[in-house]
């Protein structure tokens, strides 16, 4: 699965991290991606770091990047973000990372989420689409598209 694209509703579109916090595994966003996925490697009390978003407006604004390789499995909780009339590029490239996203807010604009093929993806909320392409409805996409090209498969 050489750089195919496969279409996500996440959006995410700058970066801030926050110091490392522990979990419950029923709380929150935290409880629902971990659901989510089944079986991971976390416990019922796991660490995750938070990729805090900015607001992106016209293409303006940072982008998320967690471009740092771990050793072991990383929970990492990726915050809501907003991307408003604009094209934004989000690189989650750690092989190692488990990303949770809260909820993302994509209108009239494209996000590309580039992930590591050995990453994993979970979405805590539902979302809505209008007029735009987000099969999974996890975000609220309006007149836009949230794709993810997966990269760094040997």
């Amino acid at each position: 699965m050489r750089n195919s694209l496969i279409p996500l509703g996440l959006l995410i579109s700058g970066i801030v991290l926050t110091h490392p916090s522990l979990a419950n595994e029923q709380d929150g966003y935290i409880g629902s991606c971990l659901n989510a996925w089944g079986e991971h490697p976390f416990g019922s009390h796991p660490r995750y770091k938070t990729l805090a978003s900015s607001v992106k407006v016209f293409g303006i604004g940072q982008n998320t990047d967690d471009l740092i390789a771990t050793k072991k499995p990383e929970l990492v909780l990726v915050d809501t973000g907003v991307n408003i009339m604009g094209g934004s590029t989000m690189q989650l490239l750690n092989p190692n990372g488990w990303y949770c996203f809260i909820s993302n807010i994509n209108v009239i604009g494209g996000l590309t989420i580039k992930t590591h093929c050995k990453s994993h993806l979970a979405s805590a909320a539902n979302g809505l689409t209008v007029l735009g392409g987000d099969p999974s409805n996890k975000s609220v996409t309006v007149l836009g598209a949230t794709n993810v090209e997966v990269v760094g498969c040997q």
